[in-house]
Parts: structure tokens; sequence; C-alpha cells
């Protein structure tokens, strides 16, 4: 019996950010000649090598947010739109990003007005069965695309170290099918994505409902059942709650255009270090020649 494919999904715009900002909170911008930053650019393709290096995925595919308005903000004005501005530095940064994913022979997907996480979503979807994924991102809303042949790699520190879910631990820490975790995002809301869900319902309480209740729609339908402060609250504010639940939910129905083939792991070449040191992304140059270089028995 033949093994799966290993599709490992990247989150770009995660790993550029983190990357970005765990490097300039110390002063390391890693500039060209020109000045301009490379900092989250080179630790985005060194994080993915690294990656690469140690899940050993037979495929990948890396998605990217595009611009800021998505069918989300069309929904709620309110979306993201609490996130600061990238800083001037990272500007350039996010099409030299793409670039350099596409100089190593890594696929770019992302689509104006919708989310690097609907494309994860759905290419989770569009092979179900057929192959086995692990997603690298930050993003706990991730958590809702779990399942026997889905794993999350949550980036915590450096290159190497992740807190990784499978389908079974996240049912034993949460108590509910990871379906469901949108559901609970609905009543407890996203600060960091700016939808509030239901005021006055925090995490703990939100699981509790949903564990009880199995869906935002149960809980509307037993809302009789509820203390009367929580029905009061859920009663004001089920506007917000049905907005925060479509706002959660991450679409996995994205036409695809896109086979496995496809998205095959490169196999990366010197003609590829020589190009990245031409355009001084140093630190990437040097970890890939590493990559490259033949393994010495005798070591």
């Amino acid at each position: 019996m033949n093994e799966k494919p290993h599709v490992l999904l990247v989150d770009g715009m995660a790993l550029l950010f983190r990357s970005f900002f765990a490097t300039s909170a110390v002063g390391q911008y890693f500039r060209t000649t020109e000045g301009l930053a490379t900092n989250g650019v080179q630790g985005f393709a060194r994080h993915v090598l690294a990656a690469k290096t140690m899940m050993k995925p037979t495929h990948l595919a890396v998605c990217w947010d595009m611009g800021a308005t998505t069918f989300r903000t069309e929904m709620f004005d309110g979306y993201k739109a609490n996130r600061p501005a990238p800083p001037e530095d990272m500007l350039h940064q996010f099409d030299l990003a793409k670039k350099v994913s596409e100089q190593l022979g890594w696929k770019n997907y992302g689509e104006a007005g919708i989310e690097a996480d609907d494309f994860i979503g759905s290419f989770t979807k569009q092979w179900e069965g057929e192959a086995d994924f692990t997603i690298i991102t930050g993003d706990k809303d991730m958590l809702q695309l779990l399942n026997p042949s889905v794993k999350i790699a949550f980036m915590k520190k450096g290159f190497h170290i992740y807190d990784v879910y499978n389908e079974d631990r996240f049912k034993e820490e949460y108590g509910i099918s990871p379906v469901q975790f949108a559901d609970v995002k609905a009543f407890m809301g996203d600060p960091s994505d700016g939808y509030p869900g239901v005021k006055g319902i925090g995490p703990k309480t939100a699981l509790q409902l949903i564990q009880n209740y199995g869906s935002t729609d149960g809980v509307l339908a037993a809302i009789d059942e509820l203390k009367p402060a929580q029905k009061k609250k859920i009663e004001e504010h089920k506007d917000m709650l049905l907005l925060s639940k479509e706002l959660a939910v991450i679409k996995c129905d994205i036409p695809l255009d896109v086979s496995l083939d496809e998205i095959v792991v490169p196999n990366y070449t010197n003609d590829m270090v020589q190009l990245f040191d031409d355009q001084e992304l140093k630190l990437l140059a040097r970890q890939l020649e590493k990559s490259l270089a033949p393994v010495n028995p005798f070591e």
C-alpha cells in the first residue's frame, strides 16, 4: 500500500508577520544595500525550509491573504478593522515574499476577497481522504478544520518548535468536535478579528454552551433553559451572534483548479543559492546551501 501524500499548507501571512516582528523587536531588519528590510521574507522562507526538513511533506502550498477587503469585511465593517496598519518596513515584503516563494518552486495561492484560511480549508476538503495535511499557522480559527487526516502546527518558538493539534487532542481538551469550534467563536467573538460575539460571554461560558447544546442554533432553541442573565445577553445580541457565526466559519468550497502534481515539493539547486545571494538574501542563501550539502557519514 502506498503512503498517502502529505501536504504541507502554509499560512504565508502568519509566518511573514511573525518573522518580521520577532526580528524587528531586536532591531534586526537584514537590510539590502538599498536599505530595504528583508527580515520577514527571509524568516518566512527559512521557516518553511525548516518545516520541510522536519515534517517531510511530499507536497506544499503557500496560501496568502490578498488585501484587506474580503467577503467578511462586506458582511461586517468591523471585521479586522482594529488591526494596525503594517509597519513601513513590511510593505514591500508582501510582494517579495511571494516572489521568493515562487523562486523556491513553491506555489502561491490567494485571491482578492478571500482569506488564506478559506484556501487552506478548501485544500483540505478537495483532497479529503486522498492526502494527509499539516497546516502551519498561528491562527486558532483553523482548529475547526481538524479531522483524522488534518493536523495543525501552531508556531511557538524559533523555526522548530510547534504546538501540534490533531483531532483527538482537540476533542480531549475541548469536549466538542472541531467543526463546533466556529459555534464557540460565535459566542465568545474574536478580538483579533474584531467581531464581538455576545457581549459578556467569555471563552469558558461559550464552550460550555456548545458542550451542552451542540451549536448556536441548539442554544437558541433551548434559550428558556438558560440562566436569566445569559438568556438576556443572548437575546440582546442575537443578530451579532448569528453574524459572528458566519464570520467564524472557514469557507471550504472555493473552487481550486489545482492537481496534486502541481504542488509536489520541489528540488532545490545551487542556482537558487546564487539567485538569493544576488538578491542579498544571505541568510536564506546560507540555509539553502546547507540543505544542499552532502551529508558526511564520518562526522
